[in-house]
């Protein structure tokens, strides 16, 4: 995520394409994880689908290397492998919460581990692009797939995960108040990251900063991450997930002000990195807790397939527009939109559980 798009800038795609292809990518989420949910929760082979879907990423990641500088060709070939990523996601995120059972408090535990990978690559990268060409990056990428692929044989199925019965369809589900809102939120929350995602290493680089510095403040956000996972449970214990939500958008909305107006003051950059504990981690712990409560054991592939849709969707339409208007409109407007989104999501979250209030 930090270098695809310096990789797809070395290609001479420019920004508008930038932010059009990255967006495709995320695009299948919106479809995919509600298909392989569905075919999830009815047969109940999760953990079946994620290994398949581990073993087509690496087999569809390998037409990157096919494309060359076709636009077309590379939107259809990150189509077929977000597919099936997108297919994973959910799926072994309700694999990790049907084996945790009533300890899913400890999910962030877990959770932590993709983070270190992220940190180790995210770091490790960024230091060797300074020496050699980002043009060798998919093929770096291509060797984490492959080794995730074969790691993917090694997670069992959850003993507890069997077909049910159940007595409520999942738009029952939906129509609660809080939960209808959380998911609006959810929305409204990656819609803001998507700058951040797409263009935030092309704006750091832009100010300066070497990819090697780059890698290493990715790397401090994700750091953030895993000592919020690590902590997660605590902090489930002692507070609501509404509580949680609520402060995780405030501290999102501050860390994108920051960046928009302080970009030239790197004291400032370095700490609001840190704020990823709570703009990602907090939240995403909240998330699980939030989505195995309200939807029933067999509805949580399908809640899991649409908190990532929704991800999906937050992400790539907000990328399609940051790529439309990061010239006429510039960086620092864009992120102050961006602070403006989790501002809405504040009033969204609060409506929707004032309404619960008093429907319950």
């Amino acid at each position: 995520m930090p270098y695809w798009s310096l990789y797809l800038q070395n290609l001479h795609f420019d920004e508008k394409a930038i932010g059009q292809l990255l967006a495709i990518g995320m695009l299948t989420r919106i479809v995919a994880p509600n298909f392989w949910g569905y075919l999830a929760d009815t047969t109940g082979k999760r953990i079946e689908l994620v290994r398949f879907g581990a073993v087509m990423i690496s087999v569809f990641w390998l037409g990157i290397f096919f494309v060359g500088h076709s636009f077309y060709l590379m939107a259809l070939v990150l189509f077929a492998y977000s597919f099936f990523q997108n297919a994973i996601l959910a799926q072994f995120e309700a694999v990790t919460i049907a084996h945790l059972g009533q300890d899913r408090d400890l999910y962030g535990k877990i959770r932590l581990w993709g983070s270190v990978g992220f940190i180790a690559t995210v770091a490790g990268f960024g230091y060797l692009f300074d020496v050699i060409s980002i043009h060798y990056l998919p093929v770096l990428l291509l060797v984490c797939a492959v080794i995730a692929a074969v790691f993917s044989f090694s997670v069992p199925s959850p003993a507890q995960e069997k077909k049910t019965k159940e007595t409520h369809t999942i738009w029952h589900t939906l129509k609660k108040p809080l939960v209808f809102s959380f998911f609006i939120v959810h929305f409204l929350l990656q819609f803001s990251h998507a700058p951040y995602y797409s263009f935030y290493s092309v704006y750091l680089e832009s100010h300066g900063y070497s990819r090697g510095v780059i890698g290493l403040l990715w790397a401090l956000g994700v750091l953030a991450e895993v000592i919020a996972f690590t902590q997660s449970h605590r902090l489930l214990q002692k507070f609501t997930e509404y509580q949680l939500v609520l402060s995780c958008l405030l501290l999102a909305s501050l860390r994108w002000l920051v960046i928009a107006f302080a970009v030239d003051t790197p004291a400032l950059l370095w700490m609001v990195q840190v704020l990823h504990a709570f703009s990602f981690a907090i939240f995403h712990a909240a998330a699980m807790s939030f989505i195995y409560r309200e939807f029933s054991q067999g509805q949580q592939g399908q809640g899991q397939a649409i908190y990532s849709a929704l991800w999906g969707l937050g992400v790539a339409i907000g990328s399609w527009l940051a790529g439309m208007v990061w010239l006429p409109l510039g960086a620092t407007g864009i992120f102050c939109f961006a602070a403006l989104s989790c501002w809405v999501a504040v009033m969204v979250l609060r409506l929707g559980y004032q309404a619960q209030q008093k429907q319950y």
